[in-house]
């Protein structure tokens, strides 16, 4: 016998026990009210509607599904985007339920085990408030996800998390040695240091018998008191100035440094991520060791973006057998946002 529900107000009752006890101890449909009854959300009531699983009715009228959709969009806020989240999780074996409004996550699911977030592919991602989401969800161990409903109705999943970032390799202590400015690298000529940099902390590229580095690296190591920097006629270049023409050439180079530094001290292998589209690669072990594990991106505090910009990152990383981390950086201080692909 199919299941039968009374609309009123924005939730569905169901009074029969046998109906009851079927949806909510089975499926986990539902909150149980006194007297033996469960009460539905409208979302449930929809997708039960949709697969033919319920009637509805309201002051003795049976509604359909487009009449209960048209109720649901002006009681829900993004009802349609929810509901294909749900509908879409619920398919795929996923006990999930209908969050409070203020929790700042659509849904939960019914073990507790995770929450999920839904937006929109026009909706605008922004990293603080992301943040602040999963560090609230963290404190209640529990893993969160995003779901991104693209124009179609496709859903795109993520896990987002923060990570404590680290790798295995010990900061060394150089000689001072001299190196020359070419515009926008800075190459050492001297066989042995070259040597001794790159075998040690994998700086720089083969430059003949000498090395080229990176602006990053060159003012890493120069403010480590490893490096005096000169001009090609052999004049000294100080900090200062040094910084400065970088900062001419590059002008995040101060936020990147921050970066650099602080994944430095962590025991990793920084080089570019030009190529894969993002500021670093990051190497938990040495690179002749392994592939780089992380392609770092570095943003500012109030960062904010179009999701397909997202959508790319995590899938050109993820095609090259990468993880996109987001190091957003407010006074100095990291935190480390990794959006995970993820099939549910």
């Amino acid at each position: 016998m199919q299941t039968s529900g009374e609309l009123k107000d924005d939730k569905i009752i169901v009074k029969k026990p046998k109906d009851v006890g079927r949806l909510y101890n089975k499926s986990h449909f539902g909150k149980p009210l006194a007297g033996n009854k469960l009460q539905l959300d409208l979302l449930e009531g929809i997708f039960l509607l949709d697969d033919g699983k319920i009637r509805i009715f309201h002051d003795k009228n049976e509604l359909d599904f487009q009449k209960l959709v048209k109720i649901a969009a002006q009681e829900i806020p993004e009802f349609e985007i929810k509901y294909l989240v749900f509908k879409d999780l619920r398919n795929r074996g996923h006990a999930i339920k209908l969050c409070d409004e203020d929790v700042g996550t659509a849904f939960y699911e019914f073990k507790q085990q995770f929450l999920v977030s839904v937006f929109s592919e026009r909706d605008i991602l922004d990293m603080k408030k992301t943040r602040d989401l999963i560090k609230n969800v963290k404190k209640n161990k529990k893993a969160l996800w995003f779901g991104i409903v693209d124009e179609e109705g496709d859903i795109t999943y993520y896990e987002v998390s923060l990570l404590d970032i680290k790798g295995t390799t010990k900061e060394h202590v150089f000689q001072k040695f001299p190196a020359v400015l070419l515009k926008d690298r800075v190459v050492v000529f001297d066989k042995e240091t070259s040597k001794d940099l790159l075998e040690k902390e994998f700086f720089g590229k083969p430059f003949g018998e000498g090395l080229q580095l990176s602006l990053i690296e060159a003012l890493y190591l120069t403010e480590k008191g490893f490096i005096i920097v000169q001009t090609a006629d052999g004049k000294k270049i100080s900090e200062e100035k040094l910084e400065k023409l970088i900062n001419n050439l590059q002008p995040d180079i101060k936020l990147r440094l921050i970066v650099f530094k602080d994944l430095k001290e962590r025991g990793l292998i920084v080089k570019t991520g030009f190529k894969f589209g993002a500021h670093f690669r990051a190497y938990a072990k040495k690179p002749d060791e392994t592939h780089a594990e992380y392609l770092v991106h570095v943003v500012d505090k109030d960062f904010k973006s179009a999701w397909a910009e997202i959508s790319r990152a995590v899938r050109l990383a993820h095609s090259v057998n990468k993880e996109i981390v987001f190091a957003r950086i407010d006074n100095d201080k990291i935190d480390y946002i990794k959006f995970g692909r993820l099939r549910p």
